[in-house]
């Protein structure tokens, strides 16, 4: 019986160890395959300031972009930035006030900087740092720091009242001459011809205008009117967000993140100010408890405080008390693009993810830096049909960092639920393990969730290398025949989870972009 288990430990501790070589080798030629790519003719990057500047005028814009959220915002400052004209209109340009968009994870702070808007996110709004999380199971916890050792000390996460993020970025945006930013809702696109031309709206006041211009970026936000025309999309609706606001308390873990494994889902907290705690219950379906009939309160008194660490009990039965309730609809939309000449799709209203990982930001700031650089080398916007087809290779080539951070929001939100399934509750039992070894088990797959590591082929190992966790636990100290059945379905439940994830974002694109065409397109030329 000795002979055998240790016969059975090597072989686990074989495959862990394949596991981990195949981490660690694909590291390396991740970074041979970065310089590489960094000389393709295909991604051109010119310098920081264009060297045309036109002056704005009422009749010459080069892009209109619908809405000035947090992409919509970042995107007119930046186009401008590099000379564009750029006419922006968003719907309400009082400041936002959501309970979402609240955390910007490290490798979107990092695009911040690229873009020259980390002045937006710093103590002018009262934003904190944040340095990593804290995960609860059952009583225990564990501390997972971000991997920022080789960055300055300034980068780190960031945590911020949404709308006051955002209203420093359309301040920011509003003060270069060449962006003109308005209140109105974009009601059409105006199309000749299969080519987007520009777009019809109404002012403040409701009167109806149109305005032209080569190229048109939507980035309306999760409710976007327009996706339509330009994507074919598939939006699901996981769960629900019901938020508090913590007052006056300290967490367990200063300038982190806390997330509890609860039951049935988890339960979010992170500060959002220097006095402020934002915490996010999670409640599975598209329906929650009533709020106007008390029926919240009592849920979030009964179910969810028992689970919230005892430290931060007293401040959420006062937030509860205090009645300032308010839930929405979490989405999931993988990018189905439909390319059209003349408009391109941008942020929640082209890609969205369970908002658990708090990566939606740093996706859409991703995404702004690509454009922009994609888009810096022409001066002529107007060839619609070469610059659609040059543009194609903006859906392959932000598939490393957009791939990683979805199928790693979608993967984790399945795992982290309760579930009756025996299997499941292996997973979760086994993430929760794998993640508290500490070492490689530990910061890398937090270096994937904060946007620092985009690689999907690591994503893909320490999944399965959480599965292999999960069922080595369960053939120690001896496997029984319902053991080994049970650690089979937890390789099933595990493949069940990731790969119908993985299909949605693409496969070829997310482990093999060099097989697509668009992935070698070069700038038009005129």
């Amino acid at each position: 019986m000795v002979s055998y288990e240790y016969v059975l430990g090597g072989v686990l501790a074989s495959l862990l160890a394949s596991v981990f070589f195949m981490i660690i080798t694909s590291t390396f030629a991740a970074k041979k395959k970065a310089q590489a790519f960094n000389t393709n003719p295909g991604f051109v990057t010119m310098p920081q300031n264009g060297a045309f500047r036109p002056e704005m005028g009422e009749k010459s814009t080069d892009v209109v972009i619908v809405g000035a959220g947090v992409a919509g915002a970042a995107l007119a400052y930046t186009l401008a930035k590099d000379g564009r004209r750029v006419h922006v209109i968003e719907r309400d340009l009082s400041e936002p006030d959501r309970i979402v968009g609240e955390l910007l994870q490290p490798g979107g702070y990092l695009k911040l900087i690229e873009l020259g808007l980390e002045d937006c996110a710093n103590e002018s709004i009262d934003a904190q740092k944040v340095f990593g999380y804290a995960l609860y199971k059952d009583g225990k916890d564990t501390k997972l720091s971000y991997p920022l050792e080789h960055y300055s000390s300034d980068v780190a996460g960031r945590s911020f009242h949404n709308g006051r993020f955002i209203q420093r970025m359309r301040e920011k945006a509003a003060t270069l001459p060449n962006v003109k930013l308005e209140q109105g809702t974009v009601t059409t696109l105006i199309e000749e011809k299969g080519t987007i031309k520009g777009v019809i709206y109404k002012n403040k006041a409701g009167e109806e205008f149109r305005t032209y211009a080569p190229l048109t970026i939507v980035c309306d936000g999760c409710f976007s009117n327009l996706r339509k025309s330009l994507s074919a999309p598939k939006v699901e609706s996981p769960s629900c967000f019901v938020g508090l606001v913590l007052e006056n308390c300290e967490l367990p873990y200063a300038n982190h993140g806390h997330v509890i494994l609860g039951d049935p889902s988890p339960i979010l907290f992170y500060p959002i100010s220097s006095t402020e705690v934002r915490c996010l219950v999670d409640i599975p379906g598209t329906k929650v408890p009533s709020v106007a009939n008390g029926e919240m309160a009592k849920y979030l008194k009964t179910v969810v405080a028992p689970q919230v660490p005892p430290q931060l009990y007293n401040a959420f039965i006062a937030a509860i008390d205090k009645g300032n309730i308010r839930s929405m609809q979490n989405k999931s939309m993988a990018a189905n693009p439909l390319p059209t000449p003349g408009a391109i799709l941008l942020g929640d209203s082209f890609n969205m993810r369970h908002p658990l990982t708090g990566g939606g930001m740093t996706v859409a700031l991703s995404d702004i830096v690509l454009l922009r650089d994609l888009l810096r080398p022409l001066r002529d916007l107007n060839d619609a049909p070469a610059l659609c087809n040059y543009l194609e290779s903006f859906y392959t080539l932000r598939k490393p960092v957009s791939s990683t951070i979805n199928t790693l929001a979608g993967a984790l939100y399945k795992v982290f639920c309760a579930s009756p399934d025996p299997a499941r509750q292996e997973m979760r039992e086994a993430c929760f393990g794998y993640l508290s070894l500490g070492g490689i088990c530990s910061y890398g797959p937090v270096s994937l969730l904060s946007g620092l590591n985009p690689r999907p082929l690591h994503l893909f190992l320490h999944f399965f290398a959480v599965a292999i966790y999960g069922v080595g636990r369960l053939m120690l100290p001896f496997p029984s025949p319902q053991r080994m059945w049970l650690g089979a379905r937890l390789i099933s439940s595990a493949s069940g989870i990731i790969f119908p994830i993985i299909k949605g974002e693409g496969v070829r694109q997310m482990f093999f972009p060099e097989t697509v065409p668009a992935y070698y397109r070069s700038p038009p030329v005129h």
